[in-house]
């Protein structure tokens, strides 16, 4: 897949997600009629394809392999598509590191400052 159309692949597909996570309305139109689901997020299939959708998925999510599934839809005319029922995201509780880390940490460097006034 070229770069830009990887880059449009990926924009629509993350559209997509974040319908799919934030509108049951979507979710039910994109396991009752995923084609149209699909289009109204800018991915629009051949006519003959066949579309999955998989929403339950294991492991890890990997944007690199679901790009290599839809690149394998061109070949096969089978197009399938991850969408996790939510968001995969890390339910752990943040290290004394990493909340000073989000704190900004204990530097601070004037000369990265917008307001900077030495020069």
């Amino acid at each position: 897949m070229e770069p830009r159309e990887r880059s449009a692949f990926v924009s629509s597909y993350t559209k997509v997600l974040t319908a799919a996570w934030s509108n049951d309305d979507y979710v039910t139109q994109l396991e009752g009629n995923p084609r149209a689901a699909l289009a109204e997020q800018g991915l629009e299939l051949p006519a003959n394809a066949t579309v999955r959708i998989i929403r339950d998925i294991g492991g890890d999510p990997d944007l690199e392999a679901q790009v290599a599934l839809w690149e394998t839809g061109r070949t096969t005319g089978v197009y399938e598509l991850r969408v996790p029922s939510s968001p995969q995201i890390e339910d752990r509780e943040l290290s004394e590191a990493d909340l000073e880390a989000v704190a900004g940490g204990d530097t601070y460097c004037c000369c990265c400052s917008p307001c900077c006034c030495c020069t």
